[in-house]
């Protein structure tokens, strides 16, 4: 898997790129957990998903927010990180033109970030949201959430507890015209110790059941492009 460079706002960007064979095959990017508390693109989790989507044919991208690795600049309590996320996925359309679709998955501070590019660009029509973090982040900004995506969380995670993700995918649920699908992994703690498989067992029956045109919001709820 090609290691890769390039621009992003603070600097030059490291990262894990796969093109896929089809030219017009969507894109996925895969987003880190807190680069301040050992978050990197080669967390396992992080590198589970970039297999996944890779294995169904996207062109895959993982990478390094800013201060990381190979990555140039500090630490930005999220605008710069989520600056770096939005230059990642140009760089890859940049490649990719003919690729019309994307999705987005992001595990912990990762989904943070992955929540906002949602709502910044249109093109993005699935996402993933691992171990999100409510009762730390503000998430209001999803004022509506433009796509349907997963949200998966461990009932034992004490980082960011159920009730405060229950409360977030409630007030997600209640948006029309979307479908949000929640999944708790029985036991999981915040970094899913000893469950890995189970969560990506369930990431992968999400993806491969979205990509079979299932758990998709009633056609008359359709949002206008």
């Amino acid at each position: 898997m090609p290691e890769i460079i390039f621009n992003g706002p603070a600097g030059r960007l490291e990262g894990r790129y796969q093109p896929s064979k089809q030219k017009n095959a969507p894109i996925a990017i895969i987003l880190h957990p807190h680069p301040q508390f050992g978050g990197t693109m080669n967390n396992q989790i992080v590198y589970q998903l970039f297999y996944m989507f890779q294995k169904r044919g996207f062109t895959t991208l993982r990478f390094n927010f800013r201060g990381i690795g190979r990555s140039q600049g500090e630490f930005d309590h999220g605008a710069g990180e989520l600056s770096d996320a939005a230059s990642a996925l140009d760089w890859v359309q940049s490649l990719h033109p003919d690729s019309k679709s994307c999705w987005v998955a992001g595990y912990s501070f990762g989904a943070w970030i992955g929540m906002q590019l949602l709502m910044r660009r249109p093109e993005i029509e699935g996402f993933m949201s691992i171990a999100p973090q409510p009762n730390i982040y503000d998430f209001s900004f999803l004022a509506p959430c433009p796509s349907s995506g997963l949200i998966i969380n461990g009932d034992a995670d004490k980082v960011a507890p159920e009730k405060d993700v229950n409360g977030l995918v409630e007030k997600l649920k209640a948006q029309k015209g979307i479908l949000i699908t929640h999944k708790t992994v029985p036991g999981a703690n915040h970094f899913f110790n000893g469950q890995i498989e189970t969560l990506m067992a369930e990431c992968e029956d999400y993806l491969d059941r979205r990509l079979a045109g299932e758990l998709v919001p009633e056609p008359a709820a359709k949002r206008l492009r």
